[in-house]
Formats: structure tokens, C-alpha cells, sequence
């Protein structure tokens, strides 16, 4: 359970620094935007991502037991996040969080690291295919600029609302969410390595500002953001709450500890390392009780943004630990500026992350799985999309298990690298 830095730092070097310099601050010029754009698509302040991506960021990288993993607010804690905000409110969150924080200890304590092997692939494809779905649904109200004073969280009410109010569409808010698109997918195919999304989303940011367009910005919206760290009153603790708080905090646990170690073995099989599983849980556990205590969102290994360290040249945690701290300076020197990036804009970029979730150049080999792990798939992303996120993960998996009990001889999953 040693974290991979004390590993590195014996034999660290001038030129190992440079590379992971180079390395932390095009990922943070990722992670910034997106983290933004993840904690108002939860429900949350803005702010609450920049503070996740500082705090759980840096002690992901920190104790973690890979050595380029890149931690911080996820889209696959969206819908979870919402979802407890919208019952239990913010300081519900906060507790479920940090609940969750000391279950990953415990996990990584009891050396659970190896049990990811057991989860169906089916499942985790399930219901991040689900997630997917409702990322994107929930942004085309800020795509599209409609007039409505409140969207609906479930999701066949959310339609019907965004269809009626089809009539408001704002055509400047259409064209800047529209751009933004295009010009991360312009971007990230002709520069993969460059930092097309803080450029695209930017820039059209910027044209709102010259335009004067009349297009919400988070600002406008949001109010400016602080610029430094603080710890605010933790919330009031009672076994009543804890109670009602414990299946949101298995729920984020659960996500934390599969999608961190998916990227671990992803960042494995790009770099040829082998990370160190149970360090891993406890640095997600640290993470998400160090986030709490600032008052952040649950935060994980980024997928998407490890794969990003990795193609710009990080070679140590210390890569992370630069990505952490260049978001706090942007956060120190900068946060003004920050409140003038579009909302369509976010909206956009979240509508694109989705839609890498999703990894539609894999939905052609799913339809030639086994029926019984096609099946599984569609149930977790239906139950995901329609019911409750708690409920799919629970089914999926025990029927997955229950399946891959019956099989006895099917090999544990052989997972692939996702572009999340």
C-alpha cells in the first residue's frame, strides 16, 4: 500500500521535473473548464469543482499507488450528486461524501483493490452508457438557452419540459454551444496533445464577452467565484442522518473505487507500469474525505484526463501534484476571469464528454456479446436512465455475478481502455 511518490523520488531528475511540468499544466488547462462545468451540472456552486479538483486532486496524486493518475470531480458522479443534493441537500453531500471517504479507507485497509475483477464489464458499460445519457439530456437546457425556470431531474419529465419550452430557444446561446463542439472536436482531432478544450471554450466565451451577446455566463448566474480556500462548518452529525445518508455513500464509494482503478489499469497499459490497488482505494478515500472537509464534490481517478498527462509526458505523481496546484493559483490570481465562460459553452463541453463516455466505436462489438451480457448491459443503462443509480448498480451487479457463478469458467474481464 506504499504510494507510487516514494517510489519515484529516489531517483526524480531535472528533466523528469520538466516533462511533468510540462505534463500538470496542459492537464489542469483540461481539468479546469471541465471541472467547472461538472459541479454546475451536479447541481453545485462552480466553485465546488475547482476546490474538488485542488484538494482531492493533489492527495490523489499524492498517496495514490499510480504513478500518472490525475484525480478530481468526475461525470460519472453527475447524476449521484444531483441526485443527493436534490434530497438531502448540500450538506448531505458533504456527509455522504465523506462517509464515502472512510469506506475507501476500509476497502483499502482490507485489501479490496482486486475485487474491480469481479464486476461485470457489462454492468460498468451499463450504466456509464446511462450516465452518459442523462449528462446530455440535462445540458441541452443550457445548449439551447431555453426559458425555463426549472428542469425536472427525472428524466421522461425533463424531456417534456425541454420540448415545451422549444419555443424559447435562444439562437446566440445555440450558435456558442454549437461552436463549442465543433471546435473541441476540430481541436482534439488535429492537436490531440494541445488543450483544445479550455481553448475552444474560451474563445467562445470571449465572444460573448466582445458581442455583448445575450447568453448566461457563470457569472451572471453563478456570481464571481472566490479566490481562495476555505473550510467551512462541517455538517451536523446524527445517526438518524448517517442512516439515511449510508446508500448514497456505498453509491459513491463504489463509483470512486471502480472508475479510479479502471483508469489505473488504463494508465497500466499505456505506459507499461503496474499500479498498487489498495494504495489507490485509500488515496480515493483520503481524497474524498479531504474534498468533504473543504466542503467539495466526490472526486476520483479522471480517466479522461490521466490519458491526457500520460500524451503530454507526465511521468511521476508529481505530475498531479503540478495540475492541483496550477488550479490553485488560476484560482488565486484568476477567478474573475473564470465567471466570464459561456454557459452554452460548458454545456457543450459536458455534451462532449458524454458522448466520449459512452464510447460509441465499442456499440458495434457489444451487439456480438453473449445474449446474457447484452442483456445485462441494456438492463443497468435502462434502470440507470429511468429509475435510480443506486438501484441499476445493485441489480447489475448481483446479476452479473449471479451469471458469471452459473458460467464458472468465464475468465475474469479483460478491461479496455475507455477515452472518458
Amino acid at each position: 500500500m506504499k504510494p507510487k511518490i516514494l517510489t519515484t523520488l529516489p531517483r526524480y531528475s531535472r528533466d523528469l521535473f520538466i516533462a511533468d511540468l510540462i505534463a500538470g499544466i496542459t492537464v489542469a488547462m483540461v481539468a479546469l473548464p471541465l471541472s467547472l462545468a461538472i459541479a454546475i451540472a451536479s447541481g453545485a456552486n462552480p466553485a465546488k469543482g475547482l476546490v474538488t479538483a485542488i484538494v482531492a486532486g493533489l492527495l490523489i496524486s499524492l498517496l495514490g499507488g499510480s504513478r500518472v493518475q490525475i484525480g478530481g470531480p468526475t461525470g460519472a458522479f453527475i447524476v449521484v450528486v444531483f441526485g443527493v443534493i436534490a434530497e438531502h441537500g448540500y450538506d448531505g453531500l458533504v456527509l455522504a461524501t465523506f462517509m464515502a471517504g472512510l469506506i475507501l479507507l476500509t476497502a483499502g485497509w482490507l485489501r479490496a483493490g482486486r475485487l474491480i475483477a469481479l464486476v461485470p464489464e457489462a454492468v460498468i458499460n451499463g450504466f456509464t452508457i446511462g450516465i452518459a445519457v442523462i449528462i446530455a439530456t440535462s445540458q441541452l437546457n443550457d445548449l439551447f438557452g431555453f426559458d425555463t425556470a426549472a428542469v425536472p431531474a427525472e428524466f421522461f419529465a425533463k424531456l417534456e419540459t425541454l420540448w415545451a419550452a422549444r419555443a424559447s430557444l435562444n439562437p446566440a446561446a445555440c450558435a456558442i454551444g454549437v461552436t463549442s463542439i465543433a471546435l473541441i472536436v476540430l481541436l482534439r482531432r488535429l492537436a490531440p496533445r494541445f488543450p483544445g478544450l479550455i481553448v475552444a471554450v474560451a474563445g467562445t466565451s470571449c465572444a460573448v464577452a466582445v458581442l455583448a451577446l445575450p447568453v448566461d455566463t457563470i457569472a451572471s448566474r453563478f456570481g464571481d467565484l472566490p479566490r481562495t480556500l476555505t473550510l467551512p462548518p462541517f455538517p451536523e452529525i446524527s445517526i438518524a442522518r448517517l442512516q439515511e445518508l449510508l446508500p448514497s455513500a456505498f453509491v459513491i464509494a463504489f463509483l470512486a473505487g471502480v472508475e479510479s482503478l479502471l483508469s489505473a489499469i488504463v494508465a497500466d497499459r499505456m505506459i507499461g507500469g503496474a499500479h498498487r490497488p489498495n494504495a489507490e482505494l485509500i488515496a480515493q478515500g483520503a481524497a474524498n474525505i479531504g474534498s468533504s472537509l473543504f466542503g467539495g464534490l466526490p472526486a476520483t481517478g479522471a480517466i479522461a484526463r490521466t490519458a491526457t498527462n500520460i500524451r503530454a509526458g507526465g511521468k511521476t505523481p508529481v505530475a498531479g501534484l503540478i495540475h492541483a496546484l496550477t488550479i490553485l493559483l488560476v484560482m488565486l490570481l484568476a477567478a474573475p476571469l473564470a465567471g466570464y465562460l459561456a454557459m452554452p459553452a460548458l454545456a457543450g463541453l459536458l455534451i462532449v464528454t458524454a458522448w466520449n463516455m459512452s464510447e460509441p466505436h465499442k456499440w458495434g462489438g457489444y451487439m456480438q456479446q453473449r445474449r446474457s451480457d447484452l442483456f445485462l448491459l441494456v438492463l443497468t443503462l435502462v434502470l440507470t436512465v429511468v429509475a435510480d443509480l443506486t438501484v441499476a448498480i445493485g441489480i447489475g451487479v448481483a446479476l452479473g455475478l449471479a451469471l458469471r457463478l452459473r458460467r464458472r469458467d468465464v475468465p475474469p474481464s479483460d478491461w479496455s481502455a475507455p477515452d472518458r
